[in-house]
This record gives C-alpha cells, sequence and structure tokens, in this order.
C-alpha cells in the first residue's frame, strides 16, 4: 500500500532535483521525498561533470604553461604530468562537494530512498528496492539525468569504448585514443588528454567541431588543438569500428574540398563521446501520462509542467539545455509553480530565456557566449549589428601569449541594446558574464561604456567592440 501521500516526490537527488526540494521545504514547509538510486549521492555535476572535468582541465592547463616556460624567459627544466597525483586530487576535491550535497540530503528535511522508481499510476511509484516500497505524491518531480548515448554505428557496441566517466577516472596516461564526436566533452576531454600526452585522433561528423557555435569560434577552437597536436578530422561519416590485437580501429568516409576518401585510424583504445540522452527507459512515464518530444526528452511547458499537469520535469531530463545553473532554476521554478497560489504564479527566471541564454567551453582558448547567436538573430529576422576585436592586437593578452580568439558583441541597430556576445580566447568563460548583468537589464553599448574599465586588463578589450557599435547606432 503507497504510503501518506508526499507534498513533493522528487526523482533524482542531482541539481534540478535536490534544489527544487529544498525550494519545497524551506520556502513552503511541505512533505518532501527525494528518490536516488545513484552509487553515489550528489548528482551528475559534482561527481561526474562538471567538477571533476574542470579540476582536471586546470591542472593540464597549469601544465602547459609550465611547459611554455621558455616562451616568458623562464627555465623549467621538467614539467609532466604525475596522473595518480592529479587523480587523487580530483577525487579529494569531488568528496568535499559530494559529502556536503550528501549530508543536506540526509539531513532530516527530507525522506531519502536510496533506489529506483517506475510509474505504477500517475501520482503512484514503484522503487526497486527488496520491499517494492510504493510512494505517492500530489505533485511530483523527474530529474533523472541523463545518460551517455550509444549511437547504431557498425561495430560501435561490440567494440570496449570509454566513456566520459572512464576519461575523468583515469589513474594512467594511455598511449593513444581515438574522439568519436566534436561537442563540448569530445572538444575538453581531448585537449585534457593531448596535454597529457596522449596521441590523439578526433573523428567529427559535421563541417566543424561544436557545431552549436559560430563557424568562426569553431575554426579557433580547432586550430588551437591542431597546433598542440591532436589529429582532427572533420566531415566524416563512420563506416566501422573493430577491435585489433592492439586496440581499435576505425574506418569512415572522410570529404575534404569537395572529395571524399576512405580513411582509417588505429589506438589503443576509443572514447565514445558522441552525446547523451534523457534518463527515462526505467521510469514507465506512459503509466502517468507523460509524453516525451521527438528529440526522447520530457516535454515540459514554461513551468516546467509535463502533459501531466501535477507532474514536472527538470535538468537534462527535459533540457533544452544540459546546464547546471539552468537546472537549478527549472528545479527552483517547479517547486514553486507547485506549491503557490495559482493567483499568483512565480515568475519566469531570466535565466529560463533563450534569449539569456549563457555557455561556456572549457577548452584552452575557452569559447563562450550569451544571448542570441548571429545565426539565431537572422533566423528570427531581428535586425542587430555586429563588431568584433581580436585578441592579437591587445595589449594584456599578447604579454600573456593568449593571442588566439576574438571578442564580438551583437547589438540592436537603433539604440545599441545588447542583443548577445561572442567571447573566444583566454578567461572567455569569466569575460562573458561581463554581458549577463547589461543583457538581462536591456541596457545598450553606451551604457557599457559609461562604466570604468581598468587598463591593462584583458577584459578592457570589451571596449573596442562596444566603441564601434556606439557609432554605428542612432544615439
Amino acid at each position: 500500500m503507497p504510503t501518506k501521500p508526499y507534498d513533493l516526490l522528487v526523482l533524482g537527488g542531482g541539481s534540478a532535483g535536490f534544489n527544487a526540494a529544498r525550494v519545497a521545504r524551506d520556502e513552503f514547509g511541505k512533505r518532501v521525498a527525494i528518490v536516488d538510486g545513484a552509487r553515489e549521492l550528489g548528482g551528475l555535476c559534482i561527481l561526474r561533470g562538471c567538477m571533476p572535468s574542470k579540476t582536471l582541465l586546470w591542472m593540464t592547463e597549469v601544465l602547459h604553461l609550465a611547459q611554455k616556460g621558455k616562451t616568458f624567459g623562464l627555465h623549467i627544466p621538467v614539467a609532466r604530468p604525475d596522473i595518480r597525483a592529479m587523480h587523487a586530487r580530483k577525487k579529494k576535491i569531488i568528496a568535499e562537494f559530494a559529502d556536503y550535497r550528501a549530508r543536506a540530503m540526509n539531513s532530516g528535511k527530507y525522506d531519502l530512498y536510496r533506489a529506483n522508481a517506475r510509474f505504477i499510476d500517475p501520482h503512484t511509484v514503484e522503487l526497486n528496492d527488496d520491499k517494492r516500497t510504493r510512494l505517492s505524491a500530489k505533485k511530483i518531480l523527474i530529474a533523472t539525468g541523463s545518460r551517455v548515448s550509444t549511437p547504431p554505428i557498425h561495430g560501435l557496441a561490440d567494440t570496449p569504448h570509454w566513456t566520459s566517466d572512464d576519461v575523468l577516472d583515469l589513474n594512467f596516461i594511455p598511449k593513444s585514443v581515438i574522439v568519436l564526436g566534436g561537442g563540448i566533452i569530445a572538444v575538453e576531454l581531448t585537449q585534457y588528454l593531448r596535454r597529457l600526452g596522449v596521441r590523439v585522433t578526433l573523428i567529427q561528423r559535421s563541417p566543424n567541431i561544436l557545431r552549436d557555435h559560430s563557424p568562426e569560434a569553431s575554426a579557433v577552437i580547432q586550430q588551437a588543438l591542431r597546433d598542440e597536436g591532436v589529429e582532427l578530422f572533420t566531415h566524416t561519416r563512420i563506416e566501422k569500428i573493430a577491435r585489433t590485437k592492439r586496440g581499435v580501429r576505425v574506418t569512415f568516409a572522410h570529404t575534404r574540398n569537395g572529395t571524399t576518401k576512405s580513411v582509417a585510424r588505429e589506438a589503443a583504445h576509443l572514447f565514445n563521446a558522441l552525446g547523451r540522452e534523457p534518463n527515462t527507459a526505467g521510469l514507465n512515464l506512459a503509466a502517468a501520462g507523460v509524453r516525451l518530444t521527438p528529440a526522447g526528452r520530457i516535454r515540459a511547458n514554461r513551468h516546467q509542467q509535463t502533459t501531466a499537469p501535477h507532474i514536472y520535469a527538470g535538468g537534462d531530463v527535459c533540457g533544452p539545455n544540459d546546464i547546471v545553473h539552468l537546472a537549478i532554476a527549472q528545479g527552483e521554478l517547479a517547486a514553486r509553480h507547485a506549491f503557490l497560489p495559482s493567483t499568483r504564479p512565480p515568475r519566469i527566471p531570466a535565466i529560463l530565456s533563450p534569449t539569456h541564454l549563457l555557455n561556456v567551453v572549457f577548452t584552452d582558448p575557452a569559447l563562450a557566449t550569451i544571448g542570441l547567436l548571429e545565426s539565431q538573430l537572422r533566423a528570427k529576422k531581428i535586425p542587430f549589428i555586429a563588431a568584433s576585436y581580436p585578441y592579437n592586437d591587445h595589449g594584456k593578452t599578447i604579454l600573456m601569449d593568449a593571442n588566439a580568439g576574438y571578442v564580438k558583441v551583437l547589438a540592436d541597430p537603433k539604440r545599441g541594446r545588447i542583443l548577445g556576445a561572442e567571447i573566444v580566447g583566454r578567461d572567455a568563460g569569466e569575460l562573458i558574464h561581463i554581458f549577463s548583468t547589461p543583457l538581462v537589464m536591456r541596457a545598450t553599448v553606451h551604457d557599457m561604456l559609461r562604466a570604468p574599465w581598468y587598463h591593462p586588463t584583458i577584459a578592457e578589450i570589451i571596449t573596442y567592440p562596444l566603441e564601434e557599435l556606439a557609432e554605428k547606432t542612432n544615439q
């Protein structure tokens, strides 16, 4: 028999799920249960995503700078990775964040069930524990995250391969790796492996890596990877993957300058970085009346309600962007919409608007965007003007030997209101936040130029495209 109904039942204790539970309990005093069957508590970001990857990327960036010592007039005889020490530092940092989350979830504020759930009906789930426990709730949030997808490529499923989980947990340096895919995870971890000294071949289907970004931005990152020794193939079609005595062999069609040739590459290991998919397979969503989009995500409206209005979704399971700060906002919004009076529903957070989307790729040089991209503005037929300035003509970046990249600003042609920005280069992930407040406040290039800008800083480079745009507007 179901237990006494909870006010909110949260499936998944990651960023969306935990923050929905926190809001429901702390702001509304509701009775909340969290169901999480993962081996460890903490969610993807803490355990197998943001924190481990950025910890390792930063360590290899320090290594890379040390190896460039001669460029800066420094004599550094030896700079090489100690992968076991790196692995230990990563585990220590992750443990601190994971322990904090686990303590919060075990604080007594919530009933925590360490199991997986499947729907029996729209208000009831059954757990896969020994007792087949059933839980019921007035409101439910699905926040079960995502999992690595294995596309139907000939030979992939039958060939031993790594996922991002495996790469982030390596405690040895492999001799060679073939990376399948050119998305954010693929590109970031390709550079990480290469800087460890691994021979890396990256194979991407589309004409550019990071295909959701502009071709200009992708070109900068592609060149940086090639300059560091990555063998990079774009515009490909994988024909066959097979195991060999020494590892793996990938055969693919490669189109270049209008000519297509069959190419084969071998390596000791294969890394499947072809993306992730919503983790919904075992939920029995049909029993709950929850429908999916054609892309396989849970269909959710602007308040995170699914096709069953009392059931909400947040995070990777519904998207549309798999970004942690958005998952947190979605979870919080779902909880507030569930428990605020219907006469005063919560305001949609600005950060959930597509026109305010913030995105960072933690490569070196980094790539960051905010707002609408040029391609999106053109598709929406929104008038805009653009101006950019290169890193290789700016004092602070020149002295840092950080010459790759540029800053681009997009604005409304009449008033100069900021519509978006794209930064490729050193510290792009930090610099892009300069545009966060102006974008949300609908500020103009003229407003931003009234602010003080210190010299010499990297941030000062932003004033150059702002000044160009200011001259083009009517103000």
